[in-house]
């Protein structure tokens, strides 16, 4: 009887095996086989430099990307402190994760070339909304930011006919996209009466936002404009001139459409803001991240860098602006 046995016991084992050879090979490895034979998928992700409402824009784009492209999962991680240290603790913690795909806007593309070509080498990189051009990011999907600096600027000539001095805002003028609107505001400047006296920095810190903009008003009486080109700059900037009783008198030119800044251009306190488009920047960039992995080169195109026109919203077309992105994010 033990002959008869292990011939069965040899026999089952062929059998297991060969079921187990079949089943893993409907089972594709790597980032060329994911969302085909046995169903695994694309594992994206979306990292935006912080925890601005401008994102939420963003995330719907990535979820709206979700329920067309099938064969996708997209985690949306935002960095609680906005600094370069936190984006690098989210990328080690996907890249542990196996990360297939990761669409990053950096904080300090210089000193974070060196991480977003450690995360190159093992998946595929897209910088959006602030550029990395040195990394071996495969492309940059955002705003052409000196031009959306060019439309600040001459958005405040008209708001300032006769000039006047100016100060600019933002979170950190490390980061690309800040460096490109200051670089494309000073050269809507040129030849004008307009002076900027300087540029303060926040580090996207909120209250420290409003505090530059409060020292600024009581520093310089005479000042004229005020620039945020951070989305969170505009309201924090509104919010001192209110308080210093100065509507009217200082003009501001915002970036984006957080709440208090288009309610701002409603009430006439505000006299403009440049709109981006991140709801696009989110569904752009898994898609492309999407069909490149699938294989299809062709979404890159030569120069490596595909822009989203930006928009400037004044009081004669806040509500049709408003009643679009209300729209787009399914809200009221």
């Amino acid at each position: 009887m033990r002959p008869v046995n292990s011939i069965r016991s040899i026999v089952c084992l062929l059998v297991f095996t060969a079921l187990l050879a079949a089943c893993q090979g409907g089972i594709h490895s790597g980032t060329g086989g994911v969302g085909t034979g046995g169903g695994e998928k694309h594992k994206l992700a979306f990292v935006p430099n912080n925890a601005s409402d401008f994102w939420i824009i963003a995330r719907k784009g990535t979820e709206k990307a979700v329920k067309d492209l099938p064969g996708i999962e997209v985690e949306f991680r935002i960095p609680a402190d906005g600094t370069a240290a936190e984006q690098q603790r989210i990328i080690d913690d996907l890249l542990a994760k196996g990360i297939h795909g990761v669409a990053i806007s950096p904080v300090d593309p210089a000193n974070q070339t060196p991480m977003l070509n450690r995360a190159a080498s093992q998946a595929l990189v897209v910088t959006q909304d602030s550029d990395a051009p040195n990394s071996n990011r495969v492309c940059y999907i955002g705003t052409d930011n000196v031009a959306a600096g060019r439309q600040a600027g001459d958005l405040l000539k008209e708001a300032l006919p006769q000039g006047g001095k100016i100060m600019v805002f933002v979170g950190v003028l490390d980061a690309a996209n800040a460096q490109q609107r200051y670089q494309g505001l000073k050269e809507a400047l040129q030849g004008s009466n307009i002076s900027i006296i300087d540029v303060r920095t926040d580090n996207t810190d909120r209250v420290r936002a409003k505090s530059n903009a409060a020292d600024t008003l009581v520093n310089n009486p005479d000042i004229a404009g005020m620039v945020g080109l951070w989305s969170y700059n505009g309201p924090a900037i509104l919010s001192a001139v209110k308080e210093a009783n100065k509507v009217g008198k200082v003009k501001i030119i915002a970036f984006d459409s957080e709440d208090p800044t288009v309610e701002g251009i409603k009430e006439g306190a505000i006299y403009a803001t440049v709109v981006q488009q991140p709801f696009e920047f989110g569904y752009r960039s898994i898609e492309l991240m999407t069909k490149y992995l699938n294989g299809d080169k062709s979404v890159v195109p030569a120069s490596k860098q595909i822009f989203v026109p930006t928009k400037a919203i004044k009081k004669d077309n806040v509500d049709a602006f408003q009643k679009e992105m209300n729209t787009l994010i399914g809200k009221g």
